[in-house]
C-alpha cells in the first residue's frame, strides 16, 4: 500500500441532448452532475478487506487466506477493453452470485473483488477497507454505478502505486494528470463491464473527466471548456427499461423511417447548436440570448422524445409544473419516466426555485438543485471530505 488514507469522488452525469439518437449514429451531449458519490479506502492491519455500500447497513468482509486462493486464475494481461473471464468466473463461484441473482449490490461487490485482486494480485495482498456513500440516487439513469466504479479504480490505483497521489500537503482538493486519468477511465470501464456487461463507455468517461463530453459512433471526446449551468434534477421515480426504450425507438424507425430519420437528424442538429452556443458562453460575455437559445433547444428536444415514444406522463407533468413557473425542462436519460433536467437562469430569484421544488415534490417527484459540468475524479483531504458531503463517512465508517 502507497497510500494509507485516500479520499475520491466522481460526479454522476446526464444527458443534455441526443438521448437515443446516439444510438443511430447521432451525436449525444453527455455533462457531469455536481451529485457525487464519495469513497473512502483506509489501509488496515486486521487481515481483511471490507466494504460498505450505500444500500446495505454492515460491512462485508473477506480474509486475505480467501481472496489469496483466486490469485491463480489472474490473466498475466489484461486488455483494457476485454475482462478476465475466468476471474470474473471465479468471483461469482466466490461470492455466490449466479446469473439469475444480479442484483445491483452484488455486481458492485463483483467490481471491487475483480478490481483489487487485478490490481493487488501481483504482490501481497493489503487489509484495507472501503466506505462507499451518495448523493446519487440509484436506478434513475445518472450514472451511480459508474461514480462508483471510477471511484474505485482512483482509490486502488492510488494505493496500489500505479498512479501517484495528486493531492499536496496544502491541498483541500486535486485532480490526477490526464495520463493518469486515463488510465482511471479504463479499470473503471472494466468495472462498468461487470455490472452491466456491454456499456457505452460514457458514464465512466464523464465520471472521470467531467465537464461535458461529446459521444458520437463509439468516440468519446471530452470537450475542453464548458460552463456551470444551475439545474434542478428531478427523479420522477417511474421505474423504466432502457432495454425496452431502445427497441420502442428502432421499432417507430423501422416501421416510419421518412417521418422518424429527419427526427434523429433535428436531434443531432440540437446537439451540435447546443455545443456551439456553450462553447461561445465560455469564450465570451454570457447573454441573455445563450439562455433562450438553451431553452428553445430544451423545449424542441423534449417534444422529439415524445415523438419517439419515450415520453411519460410524469414528465409531462414535470415540464407542465416547471413552465408554469417560467422554466423549461425535458427528460434526461431514456425516457419512459426516470429523470428530468430544468435549466435556471443566473438570474432566476431563489422564491421561484424554493416554489419549483416545492411544486414538484407535491406532485411526489423528488427534486435537487444542482449544476452540471463539474470537475471529474477528484481526490480530497478529510477536511474537504467533511465540507462537502455532510454527514457521510463519519456516520458510515461507525462500527456495525
Amino acid at each position: 500500500m502507497q497510500v494509507e488514507d485516500i479520499y475520491v469522488s466522481a460526479p454522476g452525469k446526464a444527458i443534455l441532448h441526443g438521448e437515443h439518437a446516439v444510438v443511430h449514429g447521432k451525436v449525444a451531449l453527455a455533462v457531469s452532475l455536481n451529485l457525487r458519490t464519495y469513497l473512502r479506502l483506509k489501509a488496515t492491519t486486521t487481515g481483511k478487506v471490507c466494504i460498505n455500500l450505500p444500500n446495505i447497513d454492515t460491512f462485508i468482509c473477506w480474509d486475505l487466506s480467501e481472496l489469496k486462493q483466486l490469485i491463480p486464475y489472474l490473466c498475466e494481461k489484461s486488455e483494457e477493453k476485454r475482462l478476465d473471464a475466468e476471474l470474473v468466473r471465479r468471483l461469482r463461484e466466490f461470492v455466490g452470485v449466479a446469473t439469475e441473482n444480479l442484483d445491483t449490490c452484488n455486481m458492485a461487490i463483483l467490481s471491487f473483488l475483480y478490481i483489487y485482486l487485478s490490481l493487488f494480485g501481483s504482490g501481497e495482498l493489503p487489509s484495507l477497507t472501503v466506505s462507499v456513500w451518495s448523493e446519487l440516487p440509484t436506478g434513475a439513469g445518472l450514472g451511480s454505478s459508474a461514480a462508483y466504479s471510477v471511484c474505485l479504480a482512483a482509490a486502488m490505483l492510488c494505493a496500489s502505486g500505479a498512479i501517484p497521489t495528486p493531492l499536496k500537503e496544502w491541498d483541500h482538493t486535486a485532480r490526477w494528470c490526464q495520463e493518469d486519468l486515463e488510465l482511471i477511465n479504463s479499470w473503471a470501464f472494466r468495472g462498468e463491464m461487470i455490472i452491466h456487461g456491454n456499456p457505452s463507455g460514457v458514464d465512466n468517461a464523464v465520471g472521470t473527466w467531467g465537464g461535458m463530453l461529446r459521444f458520437l459512433a463509439g468516440k468519446i471526446i471530452p470537450l475542453s471548456r464548458v460552463p456551470l449551468l444551475r439545474i434542478l434534477l428531478t427523479n420522477t421515480k417511474v421505474p423504466r427499461s432502457t432495454k425496452v426504450l431502445v427497441a420502442r425507438v428502432k421499432d417507430k424507425i423501422n416501421k416510419f423511417p421518412l417521418v422518424m430519420t429527419p427526427v434523429l437528424e433535428s436531434v443531432d442538429a440540437i446537439s451540435c447548436t447546443c455545443e456551439k452556443v456553450l462553447s461561445e458562453m465560455t469564450s465570451e460575455p454570457v447573454t441573455e440570448e445563450h439562455y433562450n437559445i438553451l431553452e428553445e433547444l430544451i423545449d424542441i428536444n423534449q417534444h422529439h422524445l415524445n415523438v419517439m415514444g419515450v415520453g411519460h406522463s410524469a414528465l409531462d407533468t414535470l415540464c407542465r409544473v416547471t413552465l408554469a413557473n417560467g422554466l423549461h425542462s425535458k427528460l434526461t436519460g431514456a425516457g419512459g419516466g426516470g429523470c428530468g433536467i430544468t435549466l435556471l437562469r443566473p438570474e432566476t430569484d431563489s422564491s421561484i426555485v424554493q416554489t419549483t421544488v416545492q411544486d414538484l415534490k407535491d406532485c411526489g417527484f423528488d427534486c435537487w438543485e444542482t449544476s452540471i459540468g463539474g470537475p471529474g475524479v477528484q481526490q480530497h483531504s478529510v477536511l474537504a471530505v467533511k465540507d462537502e458531503s455532510p454527514g457521510g463517512f463519519e456516520q458510515l465508517l461507525r462500527p456495525t
